[in-house]
């Protein structure tokens, strides 16, 4: 590039995981790095259910972005939230009018709860866990009903406060049951006189024959098992057909057999979607870029969307398969290693380098926590379970938390948590306890 040239402007939409690791992977090129979120923050997801139930507060797993990229000089950062694209300038539009021009666009705004066609009437009901607003909610929802259970004479009713469904099996659906679990029959055993927190329900619903369905059958097996020693039900093989302020109901797939259960507290994890821009940006592109139902684009093995090198597509986004033909997952370490990838796409057609090889991910393992010292990890053939990979998983965790204060936070809360067997952040917050949903009837 001729030194007089003007440096490109390279526009990341969304300060999650893949675009706040591109934004970081471009701080010795030569571009100038605008990244546009419509939260000041970076948020650490895999960690939310803490949130909720009362084990964090919300600023140990978040971090403020102009604090992560202060040192570094050629990166910016927009608060606002992007609405369209003008293709044809180069432009990315916002909700209030403004506009911003790219000459690279990446485009890695995340994905949001997927309630499969009900998401008007469902979400409402039941709350998924993407944001710390949904963090909140949850945590005034589990609370508010153990409160409004304290105050209920009638058996009936206080025993539908008191049970909650998780839907969905997988690894945020478990370690919210087992949070949930855990805070009812540990934390919170004494702290009433009307009711005894432990006579709760949870329940577990999914549509798969195992929890934990990604990973080896052996170890669904024992996170079933820690499960079922935390006092949670897992209903399996079975779907959500109605969700209602009073009740969820469930069809079994073997023999079609309909179950309702009365619960005030129901807790969304069944299923996630692209953010809508991926979808919008093929559209305005007038691309060839095929666009699952998911929202999901299609993208080249260099992340860019098919016949327009200058953008990109990384993270929840996107869907690209790896060498084996299968999809590659919706989790962090796909957005990380993407965002890595992108950066170093860009700097070399920026410093006229050869271009990379396709981008292929390293599958460095999976693991889900279930409780108080247990934990499922599958990396390769190792597959473990139980104190050590609670450990495992605990130092992964604070591994990847975005600032060093955050991980000491943490660190010392978790501590603080083991030994004491409390969680300091149970806290209802955001709407009176008379005005909440559980104490209405």
């Amino acid at each position: 590039m001729p030194v007089d040239a003007p440096r490109p402007r390279v526009v990341i939409v969304g300060g999650g995981f893949g675009g706040l690791y591109c934004a970081m992977g471009l701080r010795h090129s030569s571009v100038d790095v605008t990244l546009v979120d419509r939260r000041n923050f970076h948020l650490f997801q895999p960690l939310l259910y803490q949130v909720a139930t009362g084990g964090l507060s919300p600023a140990n797993i978040a971090a403020p972005l102009r604090g992560i990229l202060k040192r570094q000089k050629n990166a910016r950062v927009w608060l606002g939230e992007v609405a369209d694209f003008d293709v044809a300038t180069k432009e990315v539009i916002f909700t209030d009018g403004g506009r911003l021009p790219y000459d690279i666009l990446v485009i890695a705004a995340g994905s949001t709860h997927h309630y499969f066609g009900k998401d008007s009437e469902w979400e409402p009901i039941a709350p998924g866990l993407k944001s710390i607003e949904d963090a909140t909610e949850i945590r005034r929802n589990v609370l508010s009903a153990f409160e409004a259970a304290e105050r209920e004479p009638d058996p009936e009713k206080r025993k539908q406060l008191m049970t909650f469904a998780v839907v969905g099996g997988g690894p945020t659906g478990v370690e919210m049951a087992g949070a949930i679990a855990e805070l009812a029959h540990i934390t919170m055993r004494k702290d009433f006189r009307a009711i005894d927190p432990a006579e709760c329900r949870v329940l577990l619903i999914e549509g798969q024959t195992r929890v934990l369905p990604m990973f080896h059958e052996s170890l669904s097996a024992k996170a079933a098992k820690s499960l079922k020693s935390l006092g949670v039900e897992c209903w399996l093989d079975c779907h959500v057909t109605a969700v209602t302020p009073e009740f969820v109901e469930v069809t079994f797939d073997a023999n079609k057999e309909t179950r309702r259960v009365a619960t005030k507290t129901i807790v969304w994890a069944a299923g996630v979607k692209a953010s809508g821009l991926g979808r919008k940006l093929v559209e305005r592109l007038a691309a060839t870029a095929e666009v699952d139902r998911g929202g999901r684009v299609s993208v080249s093995p260099d992340c860019s969307i098919p016949g327009f090198p200058e953008c990109f597509v990384i993270g929840d986004m996107m869907s690209l398969k790896n060498a084996e033909g299968k999809p590659l997952p919706g989790v962090a370490p796909v957005a990380m290693q993407q965002g890595h990838y992108v950066a170093d796409v860009i700097d070399r057609r920026v410093r006229g380098k050869p271009a990379r090889a396709p981008f292929s991910y390293w599958d460095k393992g999976s693991m889900a926590t279930i409780g108080r010292g247990r934990a499922v990890v599958e990396v390769g053939r190792l597959k473990y379970a139980g104190f050590i990979a609670w450990l495992t998983w605990l130092f992964i965790h604070i591994l990847y938390l975005a600032r060093f204060e955050n991980r000491a936070l943490v660190l010392f809360q978790w501590f603080f948590n083991y030994v004491t067997r409390n969680r300091a952040a149970r806290l209802i917050t955001g709407m009176p306890v008379e005005n909440h949903p559980t104490t209405r009837g």
